[in-house]
């Protein structure tokens, strides 16, 4: 026992010497720093993971709305239709002839005396008047009125009014409207037994001549003068057996 002891003893003995001769010394200086070391070479690329499945196709897009429609062009204007031609007038009807005279008695029993010869015809009028106004004046402010009983609601509504001016004195005759210059002169308006005239000048010595023709004279007039000059008195005058 005592031997174990003494042994157990020098085995502390030694363990506190060799603590003792290990005791840390001092620190020493911090050593370099080494050389980094070389880079190791890449790994092999690992192999491409499985490819995704491919999405869903996407919803078609809704239809966009249709455009506006161009606004339709306007239709061209009708050209305007060309004035219907004067009729020419219906001749009046020629007077009836005389009755023959009865002829002489005859024998005993008296015979009837021959028939008497027909009278001659009329001469076929022409449907249409002319008046004429002498010597008269006209204003730059307001119109003129002529009154003329022969104008009557059948020549305003289905009839024709012209009206043609000279100098008093001379012998040629212009047709309304009258431009020359800075003079006009014109047939405002006219009705049941009048005619007014508007001028831009005032003027004395003016005759006037007023023709009127009648609904059935004017369809008669186009047929048989289609070509007639309304502004030619005379042409007008010959086509109307006027008198005057």
């Amino acid at each position: 026992m005592r031997k174990l002891y003494r042994y157990v003893l020098l085995i502390t003995l030694l363990a506190v010497g060799i603590w003792a001769g290990c005791k840390k010394g001092d620190k020493g200086d911090k050593g370099d720093t080494g050389a980094t070391g070389v880079a190791g070479s890449t790994g092999a690329t690992g192999p491409g993971g499985p490819q995704g499945a491919n999405g869903s196709t996407g919803a078609t897009g809704s239809t966009g709305a249709t455009g506006v429609t161009g606004a339709t062009g306007l239709t061209g204007v009708t050209g305007a239709t060309g004035a219907t031609g004067l009729t020419g007038s219906t001749g009046a009807t020629g007077s009836t002839g005389a009755t023959g005279a009865t002829g002489p008695a005859g024998g005993p029993q008296g015979s009837t005396g021959a028939t008497g010869a027909t009278g001659a015809t009329g001469a076929a009028g022409s449907g249409a008047s002319s008046y004429l106004l002498l010597n008269q004046s006209v204003t730059l402010t307001g119109v003129t009125r002529f009154n003329i009983a022969a104008i009557t609601q059948d020549i305003v509504d289905k009839g024709a009014i012209l009206v043609y001016f000279r100098s008093t004195g001379t012998t040629t005759w212009y047709a309304l409207p009258y431009t020359e210059d800075d003079r006009s002169l014109r047939l405002s308006d006219y009705g049941v037994g009048y005619i007014n005239v508007k001028a831009n000048f005032n003027s004395n010595g003016l005759d006037f001549r007023v023709v009127l023709i009648s609904g059935s004279s004017l369809t008669t007039l186009s047929v048989t003068h289609p070509g007639l000059n309304l502004s030619d008195y005379n042409q007008v005058k010959n086509a109307l057996q006027l008198t005057q």
